[in-house]
């Protein structure tokens, strides 16, 4: 399924990998419902959900929600092996988007399906010079900090995705408030989409991942291969652009609610509702969800509407 082709002029489309998990399903109504809620001017933005074909369908009652907040809805085949490793699809349907949307869309955000959207995210629309939209990691974990010799993980992405040095500069990370090198968030991209930033990311994952040298650090520490699709978009940005062509997003955006109370960043926001997206990791399960949000009553009771 590809856009009709026609003039992009400063169109913003939002799109977001899917999966067919209860989950899934959920956080994908909640972030279709917010987008058109509380984006203002982009209320009306395209949104696109792009899925693995796994034989599973949604259930009837969240597509035809979704189709009628009107979400596009397109399934893609990804090779088993990729499936298979953490995160690694992502890298995948993002570049899918890309190429769906390349034609269509001046400015794509590429967004965690577990995203939601409480202003107009005014950001999106890159300043002029800058190719990608970006966020720090929440913490440092695998990240390299800025005032450490560089460690072997991070020389061997850097020489992997042929990163030109100059081009690494000091970043902080959203919660523990690190100063590390650059170690991008993958659950909020901006992109150009004629540039192919999507598209290198998943040669960059499929050509890298399984080598013998990654595969002796997912030995050693797991973490390393949890997250290294993450450090792989990171080598792909840092080799593609100069520091002056990446736009670090304000710290409003992909705010992590799940880690609001490990937050010593100093920008931690008093309440959700001055945020303009955030991300969760399903604050539903819990029951006592609305007691323990930092959020005003009238965007608790939206949320659990849409919720019931």
């Amino acid at each position: 399924m590809t856009a009709k082709n026609n003039t992009r002029g400063d169109k913003l489309i939002c799109a977001a990998s899917m999966f067919t998990d209860q989950d899934s399903q959920t956080n994908g109504l909640l972030l279709a419902e917010s987008l058109r809620a509380f984006a203002g001017e982009f209320s009306k933005a395209p949104l696109w959900y792009f899925i693995p074909e796994d034989g599973i369908n949604l259930t009837a009652a969240i597509e035809r929600r979704l189709r009628a907040l009107n979400v596009q809805l397109v399934r893609v085949n990804i090779e088993p092996e990729i499936l298979r490793t953490p995160l690694g699809a992502e890298a995948c349907l993002a570049a899918q988007a890309e190429l769906t949307l390349e034609s269509e869309a001046s400015y794509l955000a590429w967004l965690g399906l577990n995203s939601i959207v409480l202003q107009a995210p005014v950001d999106f629309l890159l300043p002029e010079g800058k190719q990608v939209g970006v966020r720090p990691v929440h913490h440092t974990l695998i990240g390299s900090r800025f005032d450490q010799p560089l460690d072997a993980f991070w020389e061997l992405v850097y020489d992997s995705c042929h990163v030109p040095r100059q081009h690494i500069f000091p970043m902080i990370t959203h919660v523990d408030a690190i100063v590390i090198r650059p170690y991008f968030n993958a659950g909020q991209l901006v992109v150009r989409p004629e540039e192919g930033l999507l598209r290198a990311w998943r040669r960059a994952f499929v050509d890298i991942y399984w080598q013998s040298a990654m595969q002796a650090f997912y030995r050693k520490e797991p973490l390393y291969k949890i997250f290294v699709h993450q450090a792989l978009l990171t080598g792909v940005i840092l080799a593609k652009y100069a520091p002056n062509q990446i736009h670090i997003l304000p710290p409003t955006y992909n705010y992590p609610l799940h880690l609001y109370t490990e937050d010593i960043s100093g920008t931690r926001p008093d309440q959700l509702d001055d945020l303009v997206t955030f991300r969760h990791e399903g604050f539903y399960r819990d029951p006592d969800w609305s007691i323990k949000m930092p959020a005003q009553e009238t965007l608790k009771h939206w949320l659990a509407e849409r919720l019931a």
